[in-house]
């Protein structure tokens, strides 16, 4: 099968990043068409205007729809867009101008239905991005899961950077109104109906992800309040590594306690691993005030995951309350 490519980006109110992600499509090296499907869901500020400058240069399909999330928006666009073969992006990407070349060249020699890329900070990146990114990408973290070479056990392809071919979308009805959480939990299915999925360690981009702490801790939070309803909705995919940043949140208040009766050893330990968050940041980027930012990016990363993942537990798995009752702002109307 040889894939025709259509390129899926949902996108709410951020203009800018549809430029900075057009510009890099533009110098692409690929010398087959592809189509472009942008969905604007429901913005306010629209990238109409910067849509329009790349009209003639690329093939791009525009839609505006009411706001309904970024799952259903992605499986409106695979609805009407013309390819056979989509890649989901999110809108605050950057591709490489190799990324496609990649992906088509894989999928040629061992062809899945769905894959997933690994993503990064581009040169351009500010100093917080840059931190964030290793923190969500660095082995030293819990975002080790997104791996730059290998994972253990079935990769989960994230959707900012997935791929997922027509049959594989129609057969599993796509996204759910779950967010964030909606691409694992479309990855399970996917499992359940008999795809495989895989990484392409190659088809890297580059993920600009939050501007800002504020946004960051609000972000990472929400991923940890997803996680045990997806653990509730397939347990056969609970992991004990989903528990680590609970249990880091448990060990750091331990280390406290101890220290103030005179017992530093716990707090010698986390020190030890905060070092070695610096130094690890500080061989990425030569930057000492990115490798200090990206230990505070993994306190916060820590924290909001942890705290969020025990508030969901606690309320799903022990009250039995109902995820959708409970949880009403993870979930779009539909």
């Amino acid at each position: 099968m040889k894939p025709d490519f259509s390129f899926i980006i949902p996108v709410y109110n951020r203009p800018e990043e549809i430029k900075e992600l057009l510009a890099s499509m533009k110098a692409m090296e690929y010398d087959q068409p592809y189509e472009i499907v942008i969905v604007e869901d429901g913005s306010t500020d629209t990238a109409a205007a910067e849509v329009e400058k790349y009209k003639d240069q690329l093939s791009i399909s525009y839609y505006q729809k009411e706001n309904t999330g970024p799952g259903d928006s992605r499986n409106y666009g695979m609805r009407v867009a013309k390819g056979n073969y989509f890649i989901i992006l999110d809108s605050d990407v950057i591709l490489p101008a190799d990324y496609l070349s990649e992906v088509a060249s894989f999928l040629a020699k061992k062809f899945v239905h769905c894959f997933g890329g690994p993503d990064d900070a581009h040169s351009s990146f500010s100093d917080l991005q840059k931190a964030i990114s290793f923190s969500m990408t660095s082995y030293m973290t819990t975002g080790g899961i997104r791996g730059r070479k290998n994972t253990m056990g079935k990769f989960q392809p994230r959707s900012f950077n997935m791929g997922l071919s027509r049959e594989a979308f129609e057969k599993s009805s796509g996204f759910g109104n779950i967010h964030p959480g909606e691409d694992p939990d479309l990855t399970i299915r996917l499992w359940e109906l008999g795809y495989e999925t895989a990484l392409i360690p190659t088809a890297k981009v580059f993920h600009k992800r939050r501007i800002s702490w504020e946004k960051f801790k609000i972000q990472v939070h929400k991923f940890g309040l997803v996680r045990p309803i997806l653990n509730k909705w397939h347990p056969q995919t609970a992991k004990i590594t989903y528990w680590f940043p609970s249990l880091f949140i448990a060990f750091a208040i331990l280390s406290i306690v101890a220290a103030c009766f005179g017992y530093w050893y716990f707090a010698a330990f986390l020190a030890g691993y905060f070092l070695l968050i610096f130094i690890g940041a500080l061989r990425s980027y030569k930057s000492v005030s990115i490798a200090i930012k990206a230990v505070i990016a993994v306190l916060i990363q820590f924290y909001g995951y942890g705290k969020g993942f025990l508030t969901a537990y606690y309320y799903i798995h022990v009250l039995g309350k109902k995820p959708e009752e409970k949880f009403r702002k993870l979930f779009f109307r539909q």
